[in-house]
């Protein structure tokens, strides 16, 4: 049995929470006290992790880092929430910080702001947004930062093989690093052709089902147990991960039921070709 991997937020911004600090916040005075994830009982999820930072000009202070595999509509509220309970937990003032890995769905605006006003009372919570897919690949690489090595194929310019490979010895240069290269070969699959992948790095998928952000994925395609709405996310991820879905696959996906839906989205994230998963599409009558 494969050993157990922590590949969550926290363990990634621990790898140098100094670094991680001084580029959310843009300012190298910065360093990190402590770093701990939230333990609001009622919000807290795996990509809530909450540093105690100190700048010699502002003293001390709380950034809070939310790391979210996409991006969707409750996330303004969801910071203003976040930061509002550091805040009274602590005592000290909150830079929250949204981190979004996979650009969102067409038409979804991404916001740097909550907004509300109601029965002429207005509030206004502002947080800072890094989209990764806007953070420059070779820069990751070359600094290095730590905490994105693993999704540096998903960054710009990070869809080459010659960048992938330059992140993964930079992983395995360093021993706490080393299970990371499950991490960065899942990202790896949105981009490259499986079978180089396979010729550059190991995969290990046991370790990868524990990852949060693989149980997202999987998310998006179950979406509430609606057949069109699992159809959608499987579509989805076989654009991302080779390219345009022919148009002679729709409808045989349109005949699929519920049950080979799901069955076919997990397949989908794991074989090494659209070809590979053509072969797996039931040719009988759809199920219930």
């Amino acid at each position: 049995m494969a050993k157990t991997a922590d590949i969550g937020s926290k363990r990634l911004i621990s790898l140098a929470p100094d670094v991680w600090v001084q580029w959310v916040t843009q300012r190298p005075d910065v360093t990190s006290r402590a770093v701990f994830s939230s333990e609001f009982q009622w919000i807290s999820r795996e990509s809530d992790v909450l540093i105690h930072a100190h700048s010699p000009a502002m003293g001390d202070f709380l950034v809070l880092n939310e790391i979210q595999l996409r991006y969707n509509a409750g996330m303004p509220r969801r910071m203003q929430a976040y930061a509002a309970l550091a805040e009274e937990r602590y005592n000290l003032p909150a830079y929250p910080v949204l981190v979004n890995i996979l650009q969102p769905a067409a038409g979804v605006p991404v916001t740097e702001r909550h907004e509300q006003t109601f029965m002429g009372l207005q509030s206004r919570r502002d947080y800072r947004v890094i989209n990764l897919w806007e953070i420059d690949a070779a820069m990751v690489v070359q600094q290095p930062l730590p905490t994105l090595l693993p999704f540096v194929p998903v960054l710009r310019g990070g869809n080459s093989e010659a960048t992938v490979r330059q992140a993964l010895t930079l992983l395995r240069a360093d021993e706490e690093l080393r299970d990371l290269e499950s991490l960065l070969a899942f990202f790896a699959r949105f981009v490259l052709n499986s079978n180089v992948i396979q010729q550059i790095m190991r995969w290990d998928m046991t370790i990868l089902r524990e990852s949060p952000w693989y149980a997202e994925i999987l998310e998006e395609g179950r979406k509430e147990g609606r057949t069109e709405e699992r159809r959608h996310g499987l579509q989805q991820v076989l654009s991302i991960r080779f390219g345009s879905v022919p148009p002679a696959l729709m409808p045989r996906l349109a005949q699929l039921g519920s049950n080979d839906l799901e069955q076919l989205f997990v397949a989908a994230l794991t074989v090494p070709s659209l070809e590979a998963f053509l072969a797996l599409l039931p040719d009988g009558e759809p199920q219930p």
